[in-house]
């Protein structure tokens, strides 16, 4: 009932507002696949600890406009593509984890399948393990499985489009605003999700570029 929802229904989050798709391949940037190719190539052949964590802490200190203006605008399905989606993620985390773990909570309690056990977030999930979920999932990009990486991202995605559509349907009498607001991010956080199951896809087949 609407009179009982009580949960903030809002995320704070002008990065996932500003989300955009995929552009075409043939628009896709140079620059950002050499930046992206160079970088991931170079710390997943020598991973030092120190540089690890400095590319974990990178938007912490510099802001995700520094990412997004080298790799947002680039194929979804690419390796800056994939990189961008993953740090817009941590960033969207790390703005709110306690809302973002309400949310998460929420989705993994409506959703059915595996992706809980994928996305791989400890159970009871608080601001604390989401927030070390962002930072495993990202440091998996250098050190571990790439694919697993980009397959745990897109799971929490579809969790949290679960979660926040769930609150959307809540909301949908007495905060119509706020369910539409919901609803949208829901749809957003699915295509975050199908873009990134698709790049680790064709990471295993050795054709994310």
């Amino acid at each position: 009932m609407a009179d009982d929802f009580h949960k903030p229904a809002l995320f704070d989050s002008g990065a996932l507002d500003a989300f955009k798709g995929g552009e075409d391949p043939a628009q896709i940037n140079r620059v950002a696949h050499e930046t992206a190719g160079a970088l991931l190539s170079r710390v997943r052949d020598d991973p030092q600890p120190e540089i690890v964590e400095r590319l974990l802490a990178f938007t912490d200190d510099h802001g995700i406009d520094t990412v997004a203006e080298l790799w947002s605008r680039a194929s979804a399905h690419s390796l800056p593509g994939s990189l961008w989606r993953i740090y817009l993620l941590r960033v969207l985390i790390r703005q709110d984890p306690e809302q973002t773990s309400y949310f998460y909570e929420r989705g993994s309690t409506v959703l059915r399948g595996i992706d809980p056990v994928v996305a791989g977030a400890e159970s009871p999930t608080g601001p604390k393990e989401i927030t070390d979920l962002a930072d495993r999932i990202l440091r998996g990009l250098f050190t571990g499985d790439f694919a697993v990486a980009l397959d745990r991202a897109a799971a929490f995605c579809r969790i949290m489009a679960q979660g926040c559509a769930a609150i959307a349907d809540e909301a949908e009498i007495g905060a119509p605003e706020t369910a539409s607001t919901l609803t949208t991010r829901a749809l957003r956080f699915e295509s975050i999700g199908a873009d990134l199951t698709q790049s680790a896809t064709l990471w295993r087949h050795d054709t994310l570029d």
